[in-house]
């Protein structure tokens, strides 16, 4: 049972945390790469404050984004900021989207996202947990996926799992955890079925793209590629 309270709460703790650890940094330090292609540390944290704003525009009923070509251009724009530049956005932000979902509203109701896909509201403030953690790692500042809080990180197995359930590409796989939880995921692909076993961290990290599965156990076959979130 999903409660966005409780989501909303665990948002504000990760926006602190990361608040916290990219307020140590220094203006050069955001211009350095991140873990993720192409986006320098400013990229990422442009693209968490309006990600924010855009999911507010979610919930109030408006475009996610304008067009994903304006979204592109804001986080080019924003990038090049300094380090106070971005904390203040971030902070601000992060406030405007906490405001919205302090509001009374009906979170049975259905939301429209980016390229048409639709959820409920009440998960809105799940997605946005996702951003701010999985983007505090792609900072590469010493926020590791080891250090993501349990909960979330089941929640955030059982999401992709789902995601990637039946996907043409992907062969029927079970994924273990040492500690025995089990997904299902996949099935839409011939081969498998193919076993996949690790550390909650590594079977997320591999997910969602985060880490090439090199620390995973595989049997019934070669680890199945994944396509791109």
């Amino acid at each position: 049972m999903i409660d966005h309270a409780d989501d909303l709460a665990s948002v504000h703790a990760a926006t602190e945390r990361l608040l916290t650890a990219v307020g140590a940094l220094d203006n050069a330090a955001v211009t350095q790469s991140s873990r993720l292609p192409g986006w320098s540390r400013g990229h990422v944290l442009a693209h968490l404050a309006r990600n924010a704003d855009a999911l507010v525009n979610v919930l109030e009923g408006r475009p996610m984004y304008v067009s994903g070509e304006a979204r592109d251009a804001d986080i080019e724009r924003g990038a090049p900021r300094p380090l106070d530049a971005h904390l203040a956005d971030l902070r601000e932000s992060a406030e405007r989207f906490r405001a919205v979902g302090a509001a009374p509203a009906d979170w049975s109701r259905t939301v429209e996202l980016r390229n048409g896909v639709t959820d409920r509201a009440e998960r809105v403030p799940f997605r946005r947990w996702v951003e701010v953690e999985l983007h505090h790692v792609d900072l590469g500042i010493g926020y590791e996926l080891e250090d993501l809080p349990a909960g979330f990180t089941e929640r955030e197995i059982d999401f992709l799992a789902a995601r990637f359930a039946g996907h043409r590409n992907v062969p029927a796989t079970t994924l273990t955890t040492v500690d025995g939880r089990t997904w299902t995921t996949g099935g839409g692909a011939d081969g498998g079925p193919v076993a996949v076993e690790g550390t909650p961290a590594q079977l997320l990290g591999w997910l969602a793209g985060r880490r090439d599965g090199s620390g995973l156990a595989v049997k019934g076959g070669g680890l199945p590629s994944l396509p791109p979130l």
